[in-house]
């Protein structure tokens, strides 16, 4: 295995290693955020950015996406990603994280779409 196959191995176990310690009982919706998130955008290699799960291109990548848990499940882009307008917007505000409670069809759907969206 190379040094790369195996540092991209090593920071998936480490994500999936803290999102059931960052998201307690919670952890299969952590869960499935993490799994939309890859299924959007099969490319990104997930790792640890600043304690959280975040997704990037590669190793020496800029994170793109990230999720966390604090009192509410977050899902957020950051500035490296393709930050584009709604359409059909009025403002020139940019989301760039969203709370949730639970994770619906709806949610999960809108996730992928963002993360498209962010990886370009």
């Amino acid at each position: 295995m190379s040094k790369k196959a195996k540092k991209d191995t090593d920071n998936l176990a480490a994500v999936l290693d803290k999102i059931p310690q960052m998201f307690g009982n919670q952890a299969a919706l952590g869960m499935r955020l993490h799994e939309t998130i890859l299924s959007a955008a099969p490319e990104l290699k997930p790792r640890l950015w600043y304690g959280m799960p975040g997704y990037a291109r590669g190793l020496s990548k800029p994170v793109l996406v990230f999720i966390r848990r604090d009192d509410y499940l977050t899902f957020g882009i950051t500035e490296k990603a393709n930050i584009v307008l709604e359409p059909g917007a009025t403002d020139q505000l940019i989301p760039s994280s969203w709370f949730m409670r639970e994770l619906d069809a709806a949610t999960e759907a809108r996730i992928a779409a963002i993360v498209r969206v962010a990886v370009g």
